[in-house]
């Protein structure tokens, strides 16, 4: 059963009710989780140009022993699964499964979301978050059954809400639920600077 959250707002089938003192509470603190001697895991949830963006960087890094990858469309996600797993001789060893069940993301230490319907030409961010709020209902609440103590990282869009909004279903304390923000346009902005400036982007802060 999930958590019922203790602020004034609340996700409902006809949309999201943002409470007004939502934004003033002060951050609780996670419970500390045990040590566990076990293999880091890692699940990425969708298997579009970000997605799989996101699993190669993890494997060239060498920061996860396990990848675990969930779509909804079975024969994509077995392409690109088999697309990793050929590239295995290359790579730091990281085992690497895929599934349209989430019960394969079961331990993961960082579930990172990235699934999410595509904006129509000329549709403002917000509308987008009627069509998106349907699919979380779906994703989140099965990341938290198969991973009660996992970090959630989410990058679908628009973020910072879609981050409120996994906050509140997943029942997680608030230092668990992390959107991606505004990095990517940090990054954007700090490569026009070093172009410019003709240094490393590395070097600009």
């Amino acid at each position: 059963m999930r958590k019922s959250s203790s602020s004034s707002s609340s996700i409902t089938e006809a949309g999201l009710d943002i409470g007004h003192d939502v934004f003033f509470k002060q951050f609780s603190q996670s419970s500390q989780d045990s040590s566990r001697n076990r293999p880091t895991k890692i699940s990425v949830i969708g298997t579009g140009k970000v997605e799989m963006a996101i699993a190669q960087t993890i494997l060239t890094q060498d920061i996860a022993d396990e990848i675990a990858l969930v779509d909804a469309l079975p024969d994509k996600l077995r392409g690109e699964m088999l697309d990793l797993q050929h590239a295995a001789a290359f790579l730091p060893r990281t085992k690497i499964v895929a599934s349209v069940d989430y019960e394969v993301t079961s331990g993961s230490d960082l579930c990172i979301v990235t699934a999410g319907a595509r904006q129509i030409p000329g549709e403002s961010r917000l509308n987008l978050i009627h069509r998106n709020l349907s699919l979380f209902q779906k994703i989140i609440p099965q990341l938290a059954k198969y991973s009660p103590h996992t970090i959630l990282l989410i990058v679908s869009n628009p973020v910072d809400i879609l981050t409120y909004i996994a906050w509140k279903l997943s029942g997680f304390p608030s230092n668990r639920v992390i959107g991606s923000g505004t990095n990517l346009d940090s990054s954007r902005f700090r490569f026009l600077i070093a172009d410019h400036l003709d240094v490393n982007a590395q070097d600009v802060q």
